[in-house]
């Protein structure tokens, strides 16, 4: 089995090709940040230390009292020492959850392809886990519009976002290989397909 990341800013379209890799490659795929939502909830791991953090203006008005990310993202995306803090928290307890998933998997041998999705991915030290990381590339001025028409962000939040997150040359310079999803996603495609069948080599036929 082998083990594929996938990483880029907010708003870059990561989401439609971790589907098109589960759906058509027949991928095992992990979200780091779902992960660590699900490990966000009361009685999980990550839970009580969030708090301890950040305290409890934090969680949601009525029982079960879950972290409310809507509150805790508007702490952590205008404080980049927050942000940071809050990733020291919960990112090495994914990173034991993902190593755990592949274990697991690779006893079960159902998948040839583990896929791990993360923001951080290069710089949480996932190089040394994965055999190959790709970077999925689109302009800044896309990535506003697509969140501004998705998501409902306004132009502010967008920026305020980025700007807690490197720039294009970083993971540029740290990813095999770069995906442009700036167009249509059939030609994302083309490159997926091209890339993946260099990947898997022998492992797979596409």
């Amino acid at each position: 089995m082998k083990i594929l990341g996938i990483t880029g800013g907010v708003g870059s379209g990561k989401s439609r090709i971790l589907y098109d890799l589960k759906e058509n490659h027949d991928a095992y795929v992990v979200e780091a940040d779902k992960l660590a939502h699900e490990l966000m909830e009361p009685g999980m791991d990550v839970y009580k230390a969030v708090l301890e953090q950040f305290g409890t203006d934090i969680l949601s008005d009525e029982p079960p009292y879950k972290i409310d990310r809507g509150k805790l993202g508007k702490i952590v995306f205008s404080d980049r020492e927050q942000l940071e803090a809050l990733n020291k928290i919960t990112h090495p307890i994914v990173k034991r959850h993902i190593l755990k998933l592949i274990e697991e998997q690779r006893k079960l041998n159902q998948h040839k392809l583990f896929v791990i999705e993360a923001a951080l991915l290069i710089q949480d030290g996932y190089k040394s886990i994965c055999d190959e990381i790709w970077y999925v590339m689109v302009d800044r001025e896309e990535r506003i519009r697509r969140l501004c028409a998705q998501r409902g962000y306004d132009r502010k939040k967008c920026i305020q976002m980025f700007e807690s997150q490197e720039p294009d040359e970083y993971y540029k310079k740290y990813a095999d290989f770069t995906i442009n999803n700036q167009t249509d996603y059939e030609n994302s495609a083309k490159q997926i397909n091209v890339q993946l069948n260099k990947f898997m080599s022998d492992d797979i036929i596409l």
